[in-house]
């Protein structure tokens, strides 16, 4: 199977395991999922592949779902239930690199043959982690401020727009921020910019299949909590 075929699964699989966790547990799966995802798209996006012939870094699908999560909590219990799941990110982001820093100071067993590698991962992980706290925090409050600011531009209408519109900005300014921080150094200065750009290009378009998505958690709003 190729990088692309499997990189549009992996696109339906973690949008549709939104809805999913919005269906089963409400608001509280969708804080289950924020959680989840902001510690699992830190340890993918050390993975470096190549997709349609660029350069990217894996994690930003399961980051996208972040802003789906968050955009659904917005529409449908308003601004302070989506600012507590980017808390609850940040929180569960934050104690899962402590946890893991003090793992990888333990003196192993001469029958394992894990640590080094988690050791070498997970060393990377405190720069990682605090380019994208910074970009996080950025990135997701302008993400609910300016969809509930579209919101009230347009009187509720037009859901495709204040989604698009919000997420769309909120990505760049998150790509920017977190690659600036975390990856200054480490690339020269072409991979840097390809990996930007090719960044940004990807998160676009998941930002742009999640549409469908958040029209569906309508759906599931009206049937399970109206």
């Amino acid at each position: 199977m190729t990088n692309e075929t499997l990189w549009l699964i992996f696109i339906v699989f973690n949008l549709s395991t939104v809805l999913l966790a919005f269906r089963l547990f409400g608001r509280t799966g969708l804080y289950a999922l924020i959680a989840c995802s902001g510690i699992i798209c830190n340890i993918q996006v050390v993975i470096t592949i190549e997709l349609f012939g660029m350069v990217a870094t894996l994690g930003n699908i399961v980051y996208a779902t972040i802003f789906l999560a968050t955009d659904i909590l917005s529409e449908h219990f308003g601004t302070h239930a989506a600012r507590k799941g980017v808390w609850i990110g940040f929180f569960s982001l934050v104690w899962a690199t402590i946890a893991m820093q003090f793992a990888v100071q333990f003196t192993p067993h001469e029958s394992d043959f894990m640590l080094p590698h988690v050791a070498e991962l997970f060393h990377l992980m405190p720069r990682l982690v605090a380019a994208s706290l910074i970009a996080y925090l950025l990135s997701q409050h302008h993400d609910i401020w300016a969809f509930e600011f579209w919101k009230k531009k347009t009187s509720g209408r037009f859901l495709w727009l204040r989604n698009n519109a919000s997420t769309l900005v909120s990505q760049l300014i998150d790509t920017i921020v977190f690659s600036l921080i975390a990856f200054v150094g480490v690339f020269e200065g072409g991979i840097l910019l390809q990996i930007v750009l090719t960044t940004y290009l990807l998160k676009l378009i998941v930002a742009l299949c999640d549409t469908p998505f958040l029209y569906l958690s309508k759906i599931i709003a009206r049937d399970k909590f109206i």
